[in-house]
């Protein structure tokens, strides 16, 4: 059995008020159509098929090879918009599904439901209804006085009487394929002349063949998004639907609504997440770690064992039993290596802070490489940028970096080596060596079994 989605994505989306196409919004760090997108795959059978119209080059570049791209020239209506997938997909599969890009919070295992439900039914229709007090302009199911579907009738379209109806066509669909493709080409046209997915039913009915309605518990799945006080009210959905996920995975949360994680994170076990926590990107995040209050973490991996109080980190590495902050930046590139300490008001940016290196407070570290063991002293600079260029500075291991230290780039300092407090360091520091003054000069050669902890 061969199924494939059909995703309508050809709307302008007006009432959102914004240049971008509506379905590349993001909700949750991701454009609403990726979740479309994702449920589609995993309830189809083949790759699904985008319908776009409005910002279609803009929609393409977003779905690359996730999907295949039909255009919409005019926007003459959803059973129009269905018609532009026919020349692809006519006589290659056996079930259609038909939904829109703009509900990302449907489910894949609602979709599956939905075929499941088709693949039962004599009739060429299964429809996905929702019973709310909220119609969100939704279509109503009309049945006859068997209970059996009758007709969609849209809201604007409806009369007095029909409009009180509280079950709710939630534009979800599974089709039979070839009575499909034969059943778009006689849609009436309506007043508006466009062309009405919803009237495939009441020719379905007129033939006297039975509509299934799949009748669907959540009326959360079904929000449509057509303004940005639905985008706001389907992302708070959509967030709660991935804390929950990650709770029941062995996360601790400690208040879900103030706790922001978008899509493609992850989260070891047992690790806890305190308020005003957002988690972006491609962030990974290991087991036992502590991460918050007041911190964001954007396209950063984070070993096990690891605390991250009220940091900003992007773009970064952490090893296994790091602690970083409060009020600290780690910068793209930047990289903690095991039993790092990096204290507060700490930058670090294309550096590597060896294991064990413990740098204070009040410090930047720029186009470093860094040994183990390493005292960063507070108020230490690397002075990497001249104005046009950026310079390497090097540390060995078990250095010890004294207070307002200045590094000017390029330089390397030798194993075991020292600087004393305010040194401008302009040249290379032979290892066992102690440095001070501006600029920093040799005072004497350290004894290799001095402490310099």
């Amino acid at each position: 059995m061969k199924v494939t989605a059909v995703l309508l994505a050809a709307g302008q989306g007006t009432r959102m008020r914004s240049d971008l196409p509506k379905v590349l919004h993001a909700m949750c760090g991701q454009p609403m159509i990726y979740y479309a997108i994702q449920a589609a795959q995993a309830a189809s059978t083949e790759t699904p098929v985008v319908v776009v119209g409005h910002g279609a080059d803009a929609v393409k570049d977003f779905v690359h090879d996730s999907a295949r791209l039909v255009f919409q020239e005019k926007q003459l209506g959803t059973g129009h918009a269905v018609l532009q997938a026919e020349s692809l997909l006519r006589g290659k599969s056996d079930y259609i599904i038909v939904t829109c890009a703009d509900m990302p919070l449907l489910r894949a295992e609602t979709l599956s439901r939905l075929v499941e439900t088709q693949g039962a039914n004599p009739g060429p229709i299964t429809l996905l209804t929702v019973i709310t007090r909220d119609p969100r302009g939704f279509g109503r199911v009309v049945r006859g006085a068997d209970g059996s579907v009758q007709a969609i009738v849209e809201e604007a379209a409806a009369t007095p009487e029909q409009l009180k109806i509280k079950e709710l066509n939630a534009s979800a669909y599974c089709f039979s394929a070839n009575w499909l493709w034969a059943a778009l080409h006689r849609i009436p046209i309506s007043k508006k002349g466009e062309y009405y997915l919803t009237d495939t039913v009441e020719l379905a009915v007129k033939a006297g063949l039975p509509v299934q309605a799949l009748h669907l518990d959540d009326p959360l799945e079904t929000i449509g998004i057509n303004t940005r006080v639905h985008l706001a009210e389907a992302e708070t959905a959509m967030r709660q639907r991935i804390n929950t996920a990650h709770m029941l995975a062995g996360v601790t949360i400690i208040d879900p609504q103030t706790t922001y994680i978008e899509a493609g994170v992850t989260l070891g076990r047992d690790s806890i997440l305190w308020p005003n926590t957002y988690l972006q990107g491609g962030t990974r995040i290991g087991e036992r770690c502590e991460i918050g209050p007041n911190s964001l973490i954007r396209d950063t991996v984070i070993g096990n064992n690891c605390v991250v109080l009220a940091s900003v980190l992007e773009g970064a590495s952490l090893e296994d039993d790091v602690d970083v902050g409060p009020f600290a930046h780690l910068r793209k590139g930047a990289h903690l290596c095991t039993g790092v300490h990096m204290g507060n008001f700490g930058e670090v940016k294309d550096s590597t802070l060896g294991p064990g290196t413990k740098m204070g407070h009040f410090s930047y570290i720029g186009n470093a490489a860094i040994g183990a063991n390493v005292n960063i002293g507070a108020g230490t600079i690397t002075c990497n940028y001249d104005g046009v260029r950026k310079h390497p500075t090097h540390i060995g291991d078990d250095v010890f970096i004294g207070s307002d230290t200045m590094l000017v780039a390029p330089v390397k300092l030798g194993d075991r080596s020292r600087t004393g407090a305010g040194a401008v360091v302009t040249k290379n520091v032979p290892e066992d060596a102690l440095v001070v003054g501006m600029p920093a000069r040799a005072i004497k050669k350290l004894d290799k079994k001095e402490d310099v902890s």
